[in-house]
Formats: structure tokens, C-alpha cells, sequence
């Protein structure tokens, strides 16, 4: 339950992209000369849908590992 809920806090704090994850986002700039917009690419990382779906499958993958391992008995 934490990595899910750490993960959905993490993919919201970090933009909350409804696309595929990106690591590369375009930002327009001014050319100092012609005044014209250009684009150059910054990179960096923003989770998208397909992050939250690889937490969901984890979180998934331990909560059933969890129901294999034997209680201790008292």
C-alpha cells in the first residue's frame, strides 16, 4: 500500500502526465536575433500512466507475496 500511495504522491508532485512517461519535454525559446520561438528539448523525467501502472503491478506483486508467507505462531 505505501509504494502505491508513494508512487500516485510521487507521479502527482512530479507533473501528473496522462501520456507515456516522458524524459524529454519540449520549451520554447525566443531567438535572440530574429525575435522568432524555437524549440529545444530539456530533458527531464515526468511520469506518465505507464509509471502508475508498473507501481500498480508491484504493489500487487508484494501484497500477493504477502499472502504466501506463514504467521508466526504464538
Amino acid at each position: 500500500m505505501v509504494l502505491l500511495v508513494g508512487a500516485i504522491a510521487f507521479w502527482a508532485a512530479a507533473g501528473a502526465n496522462r501520456g507515456w512517461t516522458k524524459t524529454r519535454v519540449p520549451l520554447k525559446v525566443p531567438d535572440p536575433v530574429t525575435g522568432l520561438e524555437g524549440v529545444q528539448w530539456q530533458h527531464k523525467f515526468v511520469p506518465g500512466v505507464d509509471f502508475l501502472a508498473a507501481a500498480l503491478l508491484g504493489a500487487g506483486l508484494l501484497a500477493g507475496v504477502s499472502f504466501l508467507v506463514p504467521t508466526k505462531s504464538r
